[in-house]
């Protein structure tokens, strides 16, 4: 469930205890008066803009799924699950190390600018991750060096990351 009208993404999922009858869902009762459905908050992040559609979809044939979503302003953009633990960890930490090497042109802090509205949770931003290759070599041989990785092997990660989705 994506709550629309807002300028942040924020995905709800149900328990997974949480019995989904349809006659459950209707006569329900919560206990000690409470909401009989809950929902737990999944991930949140602030994507710039209203969203105004949203759909689970494979971009290529073979390809994951994932969530593609556009906003009132047209952008287009998706929320891809990662495969391992391995690469949530590397991409986590170089979101990390790029948001101290890489300072947004406008000055404001990238980690305030996502939590503007609610804070960040469970997403990794690929736009940050993607700057990686666009820094000077000395830079990208200390972020490299600091992932204990080749900047081949991290240039390598991250467009395995996007072709294995996107295109």
């Amino acid at each position: 469930t994506i709550r629309r009208g807002l300028p942040f993404s924020l995905i709800l999922s149900l328990p997974f205890f949480l019995s989904l009858s349809l006659s459950h869902m209707i006569f329900g009762a919560g206990l000690l008066n409470g909401a009989s459905q809950k929902l737990e908050m999944v991930s949140m992040f602030h994507v710039g803009d209203t969203i105004s559609y949203l759909d689970l979809a494979a971009l290529i044939p073979g390809g994951s799924e994932a969530l593609v979503y556009a906003t009132l302003s047209g952008s287009i953009g998706m929320f891809v699950p990662f495969k391992s633990r391995e690469d949530i960890a590397f991409f986590q930490h170089l979101e990390m190390h790029l948001r101290q090497e890489a300072p947004p042109i406008c000055g404001r802090d990238h980690l305030s600018y996502r939590s503007s509205y609610i804070p960040v949770k469970a997403v990794i931003d690929g736009d940050l991750c993607e700057q990686f290759n666009s820094l000077d070599p000395v830079k990208r041989k200390a972020i490299a060096d600091e992932l204990e990785k080749g900047i081949s092997e991290v240039s390598k990660q991250l467009e395995e990351m996007r072709t294995s989705t996107a295109f």
